[in-house]
């Protein structure tokens, strides 16, 4: 079945504190629907974190180096003025 793309970025925000296959299958299957896929990390408020921030990103680039067009960046702030900073 062929998949048709819709059209604009999404974004998937998350902790991912570590990321693991479930979130991977996630982007994967995102990046079939969606032109760009910005994978939003985030610190916990409520919770101290395994890995640091840095070392979370890190870990997601590498993870999903072999796909085109997922973008990972820091969350800061509200989701909301981030979707709308990326135009998603």
């Amino acid at each position: 079945m062929e998949t048709r793309k819709s059209c604009g970025t999404v974004v998937y925000p998350g902790s991912f504190d570590p990321i693991t296959l479930g979130h991977i299958d996630i982007i994967e299957r995102a990046r079939k629907l969606f032109p760009v896929v910005i994978v939003a990390v985030a610190d916990p408020l409520h919770k101290e974190p395994l890995f640091p921030i840095e070392e979370r990103i890190e870990m997601i680039i590498e993870s999903v180096r072999h796909l085109k067009d997922v973008r990972v960046e820091k969350l800061e702030g509200l989701l909301v003025d981030f979707a709308r900073k990326v135009e998603a």
